[in-house]
Formats: C-alpha cells, sequence, structure tokens
C-alpha cells in the first residue's frame, strides 16, 4: 500500500498496471541483470507510464517487457555500454541506471549522441531520483 508521500508524489502520473513478479524476474533471468529493489517496487505498483511526478518534472517510464528491446533499438550496449535505460523525459534526455557501479545509480544521457562521457549523475537511488524529480 502506497504512503501519502507516495500518493502524492504519483498523483498526476498515469501508472500502467502493476508488473508481476513473474515479468520482473524473466527480465532478470534473460538479461542476467538484477533490478534495484526499489525499481523493483515501483513495477509492482505501477509497470511504468507516464506524467508528472509531484509538482515537478514530466516522466515517462517504459513497461518491464520493453526495457530489452528499447535499450536494443537505441543501441544502448554499443554507445552507452554499461547503462540501462529505463524512461525518458519525454524530449531529448534519457533515464538509466549506471549498472557498471554495484549502486546502480541514476544517471541521464542524451537519446542523440549517446555517449558515456555525456551521463550526468542524477540520483544515488531510484527513490531519491522520483524525490529529486518531484521537487524541480
Amino acid at each position: 500500500m502506497m504512503t501519502t508521500n507516495r500518493k502524492k508524489l504519483f498523483a498526476s502520473f498515469n501508472g500502467n498496471a502493476p508488473a508481476s513478479t513473474a515479468a520482473i524476474s524473466q527480465f532478470e533471468k534473460e538479461t542476467g541483470i538484477c533490478l534495484p529493489e526499489a525499481y523493483k517496487q515501483f513495477l509492482q505498483h505501477a509497470d511504468g507510464g507516464e506524467g508528472f511526478i509531484g509538482q515537478g518534472a514530466y516522466i515517462i517510464l517504459w513497461r518491464v517487457e520493453e526495457l530489452l528491446e528499447m535499450n536494443n533499438a537505441y543501441q544502448v550496449s554499443e554507445y552507452a555500454h554499461g547503462l540501462l535505460i529505463f524512461g525518458s523525459d519525454g524530449g531529448g534526455e534519457a533515464f538509466a541506471f549506471d549498472m557498471r557501479s554495484d549502486l546502480k545509480p541514476i544517471v541521464s544521457v542524451p537519446f542523440v549522441g549517446m555517449d558515456l562521457r555525456l551521463a550526468r549523475s542524477l540520483a544515488p537511488t531510484f527513490d531519491r531520483f522520483l524525490n529529486q524529480l518531484a521537487n524541480l
């Protein structure tokens, strides 16, 4: 169940139906990627979606079933190896986990000219990322 703060955070976010534990496990098994726990908890609340986070930024988050397909389509492993993109700002910036670190912090990287050298640190965790967006 969501806390009051979480309800406020997602009040203007149009989330999809929750992801099943099986879908999350299947992604992890197929890719060998262990998703951050806070992100998995989010997926079990809303399997992606789009809208405003709090009174802050607009965001598009992909469904767990779309993660591999979208990362392949944007050729992330070629241009920004080590990142796992999970959504965007609806414009030119992708949001990604930096999988090169055990902590899997959140970074942004431009879709056009995607390059690890352009990755900008946003937050140490998925929850902090959402809270920071809400305060923009």
